[in-house]
């Protein structure tokens, strides 16, 4: 699709024009210390912005705290699928935001946070160990919020843990 096109070319303007891929994301440790400090910046940004009101129709976000032991039990697949699940949410909270937020500083971070979620969305979807057609079947652990903030805090909260350690543990896999 020519959205997903756009959005994988944007993933892949951010690596070195030579042997641009989706592995050297994973193998380029500074790449997610990138999107981690990206994430940092905009949760600060939207803080900044004047009296942002509450949400009239509360985002559904995804719970994504978790416990290292918990995480390392899981296989490649299983945490791929589940990180997945979190960004579908985060894209339709960012999304339904948008459209109740008149503020042009709440708007322009949420714009921003929604290319972000949907590009990291678009680029899991090419990593994959299971043979078939993957469609997004997921009943994440969701919580609702009428707090803009509640979305980005979530968002940076998934990039610096469940995302970074997957990458982690995909360079095992794919940097050798």
């Amino acid at each position: 699709s020519p959205p997903g096109l756009l959005l994988l070319t944007s993933f892949l303007l951010h690596v070195k024009e030579d042997r641009a891929s989706p592995t050297r994301l994973v193998c380029d440790n500074r790449l997610i210390q990138k999107y981690i400090g990206e994430a940092k910046d905009m949760e600060k940004r939207v803080g900044q912005c004047q009296a942002l009101p509450a949400l009239s129709c509360p985002a559904v976000l995804p719970l994504v705290d978790f416990t290292f032991q918990q995480w390392k039990s899981k296989s490649n697949e299983t945490k791929r699928r589940e990180i997945l699940c979190d960004l579908a949410l985060l894209v339709g909270a960012a999304a339904g935001a948008q459209g109740q937020v008149s503020d042009q500083c709440g708007a322009r971070q949420l714009s921003q946070l929604y290319r972000h979620a949907n590009s990291f969305f678009l680029l899991l979807q090419t990593f994959s160990w299971e043979a078939g057609h993957w469609e997004l079947s997921c009943s994440p652990h969701s919580m609702e919020q009428t707090h803009i903030t509640s979305i980005f805090l979530t968002y940076r909260q998934l990039v610096q843990g469940k995302l970074r350690f997957f990458f982690y543990d995909l360079a095992k896999v794919l940097c050798k």
